[in-house]
């Protein structure tokens, strides 16, 4: 999918999602439908509209998600 190339158009709560559930390897259709309707790309989806990581994908999530907690370390 691309997830690094589509996250500066994703929407704050999707991308919340994303960070707060970083091991999720398969995204449920409400997150994909959400960053579809956000970036306007039709995504490859299975038959239940859900959307598998690549690894690429899912060590982005994941360094974002460390990302965001570091700061949230800082800043407190």
């Amino acid at each position: 999918m691309g997830i690094e190339n589509l996250w500066d158009r994703l929407e704050p709560e999707t991308r919340q999602w994303l960070v707060e559930n970083p091991g999720c390897r398969i995204l449920p259709r409400t997150v994909v439908a959400s960053i579809a309707k956000a970036t306007g790309t039709e995504l490859e989806q299975d038959r239940h509209g859900e959307i598998s990581l690549s690894s690429s994908d899912c060590d982005f999530i994941r360094r974002a998600a460390e990302l965001q907690e570091a700061e949230s370390h800082t800043s407190s």
